[in-house]
């Protein structure tokens, strides 16, 4: 933590104003009647800021507070009838606290808000109990008095109930806030945040969510005992009945009142509470109306708190007119593309750094990656490829330690070190920086804090690195905005700095170049020949092949698990086995159906759709003839599974237009099936077609027709349940929902996906079925022979663009639509891909 002078002004003012305070009260200029509920807004504010910073913080809500609150203020009757000095009886129960929040953190970081805020509650209530059953110590119902406590350094002695402790509760309330502004510029908040936003990618760059929240609750709960010590002296007496679970509520609701998470908000939480009871009587209605009238009011008009809604009034009063933020300009290009690193010299030739040996990922009987093995030397980029669901992904997440739930079998070894038996957090310390396919950042840190936040103990010299990093890579002038305020492309920039901080020996990139525009790539490909040029060996996966093989050292290929091939970019490309992972392979039992009509039945033109800046689709125009087969091909990430959503009517585009000849029905298979899993093959046809309003016999007889439909091993157990079937099964039982609306048109996203060639080849055979019935039929698939064999006409998406449409029997259209998978077409810049062809599939 860095110490500047806005940072020590900043943390004079809580003590500043409790001098100010205890003066007044000194001076007598507050009366003596509203003193002690002076002393109480300071406990209370402690209270607050205990139950503020660690749901702000951390994302816990907690109902247990109460507990240590009592907790503290039975330590200070304890230790007052037992001879205890002052400095003993807050220690003890600050440790009791720590102690105590400790547990119930790492506990409850394996759950869900919901049962946190249920475990929480267990411990108010068996706490609650305790007290009453423990008379011979706490008095029971009837309680125990604090009668005073001497201080074993000199500061006298502290009587019950006397004017001393009012004053030393304003001046502990004033030295917690002062303690609460460092803490919040410092690495444990951010660490903290970042666990609470993003815990996957927190463990990548060595975070641990259920270590932090420990943390974070044991200061939590350390505090609060702190305050239920003070809240002992104040009132002389110690009962259960201050500490019920109502009391838990209205912490929580004084503290959303002031600002999840703000200092200034504890505050202005801990004077509501206090004067609650005075507001109530002066309105005539009972506090818990006047409390929950309070808080719908706040959560309508203002979600964020008070304080923050003040704040924010208050920069938008004192802004001046006409400031605006601006966006940074963008990182120039070079004029001339690097040279490829794979002609550069020496490579291959370096000391080994990873190698992987019959490394197998399994989760339950499937097997997400089967015996990989790879060698990654320290000066090489390594790109690994293959189809959607062929393992890249895992093994990426097997490196990093990412895996979950999976059974992880193999050797791993970086630079001789075992990977396998060590933790995701540790695999940072040991060299590992990651990224993710979707630029997972901390949303609630700054652009500089998502870097700073991988340091353990902020110094000045750390903040120069991160600055001097984030400069590297465009990011300088944003440096103090949030992520949600970037574009894009400026979210995975940032993923990379913040995998590139403190100078990992392996960087593992997770579909780096995945929506990004041309620039953004030619930026990224830049940064990737930097990082290899300091010497960190680099794997990336990756579905832009021109892009990836234009940094590429070597190439590793994938399929269902297992490694089909090997070789450098303009050469793997070549290798059959590949290239049929890629377009596939046509079986013999799938035949093109007759051409029936030429009536569109929908039509889309300059479509356009994005998420969060995220270009899917571009200027798509097609049209869905009456009767005939469509086909999409594209690989993953080309803006398939958009377009259906688009096709199908669910999906509102951000541009452009869908139009249909009348009222057009149509059914969705999506992506994954999407089937509800724990409910029987009956009922997920039955869902169906309740949401297309078929109800009564019109629901039995589609039933019975939808049913006889499916195969006779699946007809046989319609009372089974849908997860209890196999992927095949699965995917007809997917469209077997699609087809209970009674479409029009058959919408059907990726049928082979995950599913062995005999399964592949009985799922088309019912698809084509139904083509020949005269169903027009929408098939979105990543193997384009596939398409090509069973389509009338096949439409090829590269990057959300349609790069080639054509009919499967025109002689020269195979070449185009292969050209055109890879690179984008054949006018696209020459790599492996565009030189290949495939044969024309009549």
């Amino acid at each position: 933590m860095v110490f500047n002078r806005s940072l020590l002004a900043r943390a004079a003012l809580g003590p500043a104003a409790g001098a100010v305070l205890i003066a007044f009260m000194a001076s007598g200029a507050i009366p003596a009647y509203q003193m002690y509920s002076v002393g109480l807004a300071a406990v209370y504010t402690i209270v607050i800021l205990s139950v503020g910073l660690l749901a702000g913080w951390s994302g816990i809500w907690s109902v247990g507070h109460p507990a240590f609150f009592a907790i503290g203020a039975y330590f200070a009757a304890y230790g007052s009838g037992h001879g205890w000095s002052l400095e003993t009886v807050a220690l003890a129960a600050v440790a009791a606290g720590a102690a105590l929040g400790a547990f119930l953190g790492y506990a409850g970081a394996r759950f869900s808000v919901l049962y946190i805020a249920l475990l929480t509650l267990a411990f108010t209530t068996v706490t609650l109990e305790l007290i009453n059953r423990w008379s011979g110590v706490t008095g029971g119902d009837q309680g125990v008095p604090v009668v005073q406590l001497r201080s074993a350094l000199g500061f006298g002695t502290l009587a019950g109930g006397g004017t001393e402790t009012q004053y030393l509760a304003v001046g502990a309330a004033a030295v917690v806030l002062a303690l609460a502004v460092p803490a919040a510029a410092s690495g444990l908040r951010m660490r903290l945040v970042a666990a609470k936003s993003h815990p996957l990618a927190a463990r990548t760059i060595g975070i641990a969510p259920e270590a932090q929240s420990a943390l974070s609750f044991a200061v939590s709960g350390a505090c609060t005992c702190f305050a239920g010590v003070l809240l002992g002296l104040l009132t002389g007496f110690v009962s259960p009945d201050p500490f019920s679970l109502t009391f838990g509520i209205s912490l929580i609701a004084a503290c959303v009142l002031g600002g999840v998470g703000t200092i200034v908000g504890a505050v202005a939480g801990g004077v509501y509470l206090t004067w609650n009871p005075s507001l109530s009587s002066a309105v005539g209605l009972p506090q818990p109306v006047v409390q929950g009238l309070v808080l719908i009011a706040v959560l309508l008009f203002l979600p964020g708190g008070v304080v923050p809604f003040l704040g924010g009034l208050a920069g938008r009063v004192l802004r001046r007119p006409g400031a605006q933020h601006t966006s940074p300009p963008p990182e120039s290009t070079d004029a001339t593309p690097s040279p490829p690193p794979a002609a550069a010299e020496g490579i291959g030739a370096g000391p080994e750094l990873l190698r992987l040996e019959h490394l197998s990922v399994s989760y339950g009987g499937l097997k997400a990656l089967e015996d990989a093995s790879l060698t990654v030397r320290q000066n090489e980029i390594l790109a690994v490829i293959g189809p959607n669901g062929a393992g890249k992904t895992t093994l990426l997440n097997a490196l990093s330690g990412l895996t979950g739930t999976g059974r992880v079998n193999g050797t791993a070894d970086l630079s001789g070190q075992p990977l396998l038996g060590a933790r995701a957090t540790a695999r940072r310390r040991l060299g590992i920086g990651r990224t993710f396919q979707h630029a997972e950042v901390f949303s609630e840190l700054t652009v500089a804090e998502n870097v700073l936040c991988t340091r353990r103990r902020i110094t000045a010299a750390h903040r120069a690195d991160v600055t001097r990093l984030l400069r590297s890579v465009g990011l300088a002038e944003v440096a103090e905005r949030r992520p949600k305020e970037l574009p894009f492309g400026l979210q995975k920039r940032l993923d990379l700095a913040r995998a590139m901080a403190e100078r990992p020996r392996l960087l593992v990139l997770d579909e780096p170049f995945g929506g990004l525009d041309a620039g953004e790539r030619a930026l990224l490909a830049r940064h990737i020949r930097r990082l290899h040029a300091d010497g960190t060996a680099v794997v990336i996966i990756d579905h832009v092949l021109d892009d990836l093989f234009a940094v590429a050292h070597r190439v590793l290929a994938f399929d269902f698990g297992r490694t089909i091939g090997e070789g450098t970019p303009d050469t793997v490309l070549k290798d059959p086995k590949v290239r049929s992972s890629y377009l596939g392979t046509v079986g013999t039992r799938t035949r093109p159906p007759e051409h029936v009509g030429e009536r569109s039945m929908l039509r889309l033109r300059g479509i356009g759709h994005t998420y969060g800046g995220v270009v899917a689709l571009r200027d798509v125009d097609l049209d869905v003839r009456q009767g005939a087969v469509l086909g999409i091909a594209g690989a993953n990430g080309a803006g398939k599974s958009t377009l259906a959503g688009i096709l199908h009517g669910s999906l509102e585009p951000a541009r452009g237009e869908r139009e249909s000849t009348g009222v057009v029905r149509t059914g969705l298979a999506p992506e994954g099936r999407a089937l509800f899993r724990t409910l029987s093959l009956r009922e997920n046809l039955e869902v169906a077609a309740y949401a297309a309003g078929i109800t009564g016999g019109a629901l039995r007889a589609r039933l019975e027709e939808t049913v006889e439909w499916l195969p006779a091993r699946l007809r046989d157990r319609m009372s089974a349940s849908a997860g209890g079937l196999s992927g095949g099964e699965q995917q007809m039982l997917a469209i077997a929902r699609a087809l209970m609306g009674a479409p029009d048109v058959l919408i059907v996203d990726e049928p082979a996906l995950g599913l062995a060639p005999a399964l592949v080849d009985e799922v088309y055979d019912r698809l084509t079925g139904l083509a020949h019935e005269g169903l027009t039929v929408v098939l979105l698939e990543q193997l384009l022979s596939r398409a090509l064999s069973v389509c009338h006409e096949v439409a090829v998406l590269h990057e959300g663009v349609v790069a080639a449409r054509g009919r499967p029997d025109d002689p020269e259209f195979a070449a185009l639509a292969e050209a055109a998978y890879f690179s984008g077409g054949l006018g696209a810049a020459p790599t492996a891909a565009g030189n290949a062809r495939i044969s024309p599939v009549n």
